[in-house]
């Protein structure tokens, strides 16, 4: 299992930490931003393959923003699959 740590740009939330174990996701955690909706988003996820994450959540923007955490997400997913 291989760990990560993203520093997302442009929104509320400031640090999300997750693991990823043969292509899935497991243990996200959002430091910041809108703390029940990221809960949610954090369950939703576990256990899903990073591709999938990145596919649904891809250019979700949060109001007049040009991004949002989900979108900050799949950013952090497709960084980290260039360390694996």
């Amino acid at each position: 299992m291989s760990s990560f740590e993203y520093a997302p740009q442009g929104v509320c939330s400031r640090m999300m930490k997750f693991d990823i174990e043969d292509n899935k996701l497991h243990n996200l955690r959002v430091i910041g931003g809108c703390n029940g909706n990221l809960q949610g988003i954090s369950k939703l996820v576990e256990g899903m393959d990073i591709d999938e994450v990145i596919s649904r959540v891809e250019g979700i923007r949060c109001g007049a923003k040009a991004t949002s955490c989900p979108d900050q997400l799949s950013l952090a997913l497709k960084h980290a699959k260039e360390q694996l």
